[in-house]
């Protein structure tokens, strides 16, 4: 068959209006899935859709090609109303190999759309992904509406003409790897996406290299082509805008959006930024972010170890930047004394926990929540640090300067936690204007007037110590993770003075209860039960919650963004309902907290499996549990 990369026939097809699509494409970790999926996001965001996505890869940077662990997908929700999720059920799934199609075709609903890159399929390939028979023909796609297309011979006979500098044709490797932009045109006329955005990537992207750009471009418009000439697909999909809050928007990533609230926190504060880290998985990307934006005063130390990268961020803050340390809970593991010596200083400090599955390397590139007990309790000594968790990608800019706020104000090392889901994940943001963001002055006592004396410990109502900078005459004072003689901060062996400051640094803890928002609760604010939800598991459980309100029951949702302190109503809140359901990306962490002090006979609802839960088994535990009386 040919395909013409730009003149296309004339064929009347239904367009056929949706309210939303969920799409997940799948290939090898070579296969560009992840470019294919990012496109397909930024392409549906600017077309005004409300969206939000789950990237899935290996945590290999280079996989077994053909196999079931080499399977890299990225799952896009795009929607014309607000969404707070990936999405359950597959609308759409494109599927450029066998190992693809037999890991992935579970989450399809009944009916929907599979296209199989048919070319993919032969011996060599059912052998890589373990399969005994062809699932094109075993009976594996039955009840899906299967379109088999030839992406890899189209591809290159798309891109034939395509010579280099010295005239030379594209090898036949090169040309074939431009499938995925060919897959990514098919998609954007099934769904009526605008070609333009991908255009100028693609333009952007290998502008350095003309005959890789017109490859790419030939084989995308040869993917829009083939969706429009072929009597494969007799109708197309059109999503319309969202009606989002009027404003300025653009796509944001979870790890993109830390960093650069961390930025907007310190300019609210009139402060630079330092930020040491240790790449690791799935943390790395906030230190590259941060890498780039030097003209805002940002400093970025790729340390030896985590051990030296919490180190150097903690004389950061002694000499009064607003520091910051990145890592993923292997790190934090590491990083445990030094947090404890952040403490026992009473310095500002931000501690940023991107969790993924675990222990030990566990699954690198999947989600999970089960660093929260880590966070609250994994220090030598009586060391309570505060703990507050993002819930979106989005969420993570406000996170950060929430975060900051409070360690500043409060002079304490705080943790943020994040998850694979979040940061890898993406939404559209609304850009605030400059104007609306709040400045807050961060103090440092100056010289000292002849006769007066610096007491370092000296606290505020809040229990907050000075924050004295190096070199300030008068104000020299000991440092260090000896005890604290409590205001003058002199060494104290002391066994009464242990138990004081012991005692004070719990207490500054709690006092932040004083200065964050209370807990919200969506309607009714009492009734049967509760489905309370911390971190990335709040779209799920906000939408399962309101779909079992429409269904007619008394369920109620609420999400804790702190979980050290909790929020001062939080046990009124729990008292208001008969039951609490805690769903959690981890073994019941959380609700051992709020079971041990509550004593709330909470319900847990549990799994570790690297992947977020959908609305659908929330929603199936809601009913089980409302039918159990």
């Amino acid at each position: 068959m040919s395909i013409s990369v730009d003149a296309v026939p004339q064929i009347t097809k239904e367009i056929i209006p949706l309210e939303g699509a969920t799409v997940r494409l799948a290939g090898d970790s070579g296969d560009g899935m992840q470019i294919t999926g990012s496109q397909l996001t930024n392409t549906s965001a600017l077309a005004g859709n409300d969206v939000a996505t789950f990237p899935d890869f290996p945590a290999e940077i280079r996989a077994p090609k053909g196999t079931r662990a080499g399977v890299s997908g990225f799952q896009v929700h795009f929607a014309s109303e607000e969404i707070f999720t990936p999405g359950d059920e597959l609308d759409a799934l494109v599927a450029m190999n066998p190992a693809a199609l037999v890991t992935n075709i579970g989450d399809l609903k009944r009916g929907g759309i599979l296209i199989a890159n048919e070319d993919n399929f032969a011996e060599k390939d059912l052998k890589l992904a373990n399969c005994s028979t062809n699932p094109l023909t075993d009976g594996t796609t039955e009840g899906y509406r299967l379109i088999r297309v030839p992406m890899s011979k189209l591809t290159l006979l798309a891109v034939k003409e395509v010579t280099t500098a010295d005239g030379e044709r594209l090898g036949t490797k090169v040309a074939e790897r431009c499938k995925n932009f060919f897959a990514t045109g098919l998609i954007y006329w099934l769904f009526g996406r605008d070609l333009t955005p991908t255009l100028k990537f693609i333009k952007d992207k290998f502008g350095k290299k003309p005959e890789i750009a017109e490859a790419n471009e030939r084989a995308l418009r040869a993917g829009w082509n083939y969706g429009e000439t072929t009597e494969d697909f007799a109708s197309s999909f059109k999503i319309d805008a969202a009606r989002l809050p009027s404003g300025k928007y653009t796509n944001i990533m979870g790890n993109q959006a830390l960093a650069w609230g961390l930025v907007t926190a310190a300019w609210q504060s009139g402060v630079q930024i330092f930020y040491g880290s240790y790449p690791i998985t799935p943390a790395s990307p906030v230190l590259e972010e941060l890498s780039i934006h030097k003209e805002f005063g940002v400093r970025t130390f790729q340390a030896e170890d985590e051990i030296a990268a919490i180190c150097s961020a903690i004389g950061a803050s002694f000499g009064g930047a607003m520091a910051v340390t990145g890592t993923s809970g292997p790190g934090v593991a590491l990083k445990s004394e030094a947090m404890g010596l952040a403490m026992m200083l009473e310095l500002p400090l931000i501690i940023i926990n991107v969790q993924r599955g675990g222990p030990s390397t566990g699954l690198p590139t999947k989600t999970e929540q089960s660093d929260l007990l880590q966070a609250m309790f994994c220090r030598n000594g009586e060391a309570p640090l505060p703990v507050i968790a993002a819930r979106s990608p989005a969420d993570c800019f406000a996170v950060a300067q929430e975060a900051w706020r409070v360690s500043s104000r409060m002079m304490i090392p705080v943790i943020i936690l994040s998850d694979g889901y979040i940061a890898n994940g993406a939404e559209p943001w609304r850009i605030p204007e400059v104007a609306d963001l709040p400045r807050f002055e961060i103090f440092h006592p100056g010289p000292l007037k002849e006769g007066e004396q610096f007491l370092p410990y000296q606290r505020d109502e809040l229990l907050s110590r000075p924050w004295a900078l190096p070199g300030t005459p008068g104000l020299e004072h000991r440092i260090g993770g000896l005890e604290k003689e409590n205001i003058t901060g002199n060494i104290s062996y002391d066994a009464a003075n242990h138990q004081a400051m012991t005692d004070l640094r719990a207490q500054k803890v709690a006092n932040i209860a004083k200065i964050i928002e209370p807990l919200e609760v969506s309607c009714p604010s009492q009734g049967d039960l509760l489905v309370l939800s911390w971190g990335g598991t709040y779209g799920a459980c906000v939408t399962a919650a309101e779909r079992a309100r429409a269904a007619g029951h008394s369920v109620s949702h609420a999400h804790l963004r702190w979980l050290n302190p909790f929020p001062a109503n939080l046990g009124d809140v729990l008292r208001g309902f008969r039951r609490v359901l805690i769903p959690e990306l981890n073994m019941g962490q959380l609700r051992m907290l709020i079971r041990s002090r509550f004593l709330v006979d909470a319900i847990g609802y549990n799994k570790v499996q690297g992947k977020p839960f959908s609305v659908s088994e929330l929603l199936q535990e809601i009913h089980r549990i409302i039918a159990a009386g």
